[in-house]
């Protein structure tokens, strides 16, 4: 789980008006974050399967918010992707 200060940060980094936590970017940056953290942990720990459940229900939840985005605003889509460094 990302630190208070490093989840402020990424709120404030991608938010698209002040207090803005629920936009797609805010969460997507949030799910990223905490996906990167849990790849690593299951780098050292293999046989952790019920972090691997937990890691594809957020990338399935990150996805679906993708889709959405992609959707609804196409060029905020593309974007967000670069930043986050996700979608080759």
């Amino acid at each position: 789980m990302a630190t208070t200060e490093r989840k402020k940060g990424l709120v404030k980094q991608y938010a698209l008006k002040a207090n803005d936590t629920g936009s797609p970017e805010v969460q997507c940056a949030l799910l990223t974050e905490r996906i990167n953290q849990l790849t690593m942990h299951l780098k050292l720990h293999v046989k952790d399967h019920h972090s691997r459940r937990g890691l594809l229900v957020m990338v399935g939840k990150r996805n679906a918010l993708l889709k959405y985005l992609n959707r609804v605003d196409e060029a905020r889509y593309k974007t967000l992707i670069e930043k986050l460094g996700i979608r080759k």
